[in-house]
């Protein structure tokens, strides 16, 4: 794209001897002018950065500095306030990362439970902008919470002697996890569908049955908290699920920020 552009400011000049030889009248005067030359068939910058980095690159900017100097401060920052120099471990599981996805494995003596969650998008917002309106003051005095990571993360059990394992794909409400209502479940994740999947399958099937929870009856649903439960996902490794899910996030956040900053000072 950018050497399609460069070809509309490039004036036009005619076929000759004089180009062929490379003379001043020939089109690398016309590069010197724009700060390029040709090396090897290539486009080349020939004139520093404005940034005063002393790159020979052509690109960088005083916007450019501003922006790495800022990107410096705020991994100081993140650094500053980050929790955990390692990662937090969930007693009595094995946890494995690949990238923002994390799996945590349990072995049971006949059957091997998993829950896996995505660390992408897993912040909620901290406000409604409804109630943005009617703070203002009040809510200047008051430090910011805490960010918690909230992933939703499937629960999946395979059993020895089963063809297909029971999945449950789990998510924190948003209500549960505030307080603010009075009727909320004594959980603070919920299951929002279950299924049976083949647990040689990477991806699930379409196909397969969901029970949806949304009108599912009261009992049944208590039923299906307790297998979980008595698995070891409950409240308490719900809180550590979250736990780690903050720790992956905010060290995934100051990763970017590294490689963001490496890439604008490139």
């Amino acid at each position: 794209m950018f050497l399609r552009s460069l070809l509309r400011v490039i004036p036009r000049v005619p076929f000759g001897p004089a180009i062929r030889h490379g003379s001043q009248f020939g089109p690398a005067r016309h590069l010197s002018a724009l700060g390029l030359s040709t090396r090897g068939g290539l486009l080349q910058h020939t004139a520093s950065c404005g940034c005063g980095c002393g790159c020979v690159c052509g690109l960088h900017t005083e916007s450019d500095r501003a922006f790495s100097e800022f990107l410096v401060e705020e991994i100081k920052e993140e650094h500053t306030i980050k929790k955990h120099d390692k990662l937090p471990q969930i007693s009595g599981w094995v946890t494995k990362l690949n990238g923002t996805e994390v799996k945590i494995l349990r072995n049971l003596p006949s059957e091997t439970v998993s829950v896996t969650f995505n660390i992408n998008n897993s912040i909620p917002p901290a406000f409604d902008v409804a109630d943005e309106e009617g703070k203002k003051e009040e809510d200047a005095e008051e430090s910011e919470p805490d960010m918690e990571s909230l992933p939703n993360f499937v629960v999946e059990v395979e059993k020895k002697d089963a063809k297909h394992s029971l999945v449950f794909d789990c998510h924190f409400p948003e209500d549960e996890m505030s307080g603010e209502d009075d009727t909320a479940s004594p959980h603070i994740f919920a299951i929002r569908d279950v299924s049976f999947q083949s647990p040689q399958e990477t991806e699930w099937k379409e196909t397969a049955y969901t029970l949806s929870t949304d009108m599912l009856d009261l009992a049944l649903y208590d039923h299906l908290m307790d297998f979980l439960s008595e698995r070891g996902v409950d409240n308490a490794f719900a809180d550590q699920l979250v736990e780690l899910s903050t720790a992956v996030e905010h060290q995934s956040y100051i990763n970017f920020l590294e490689r963001l900053k490496d890439f604008i000072k490139s």
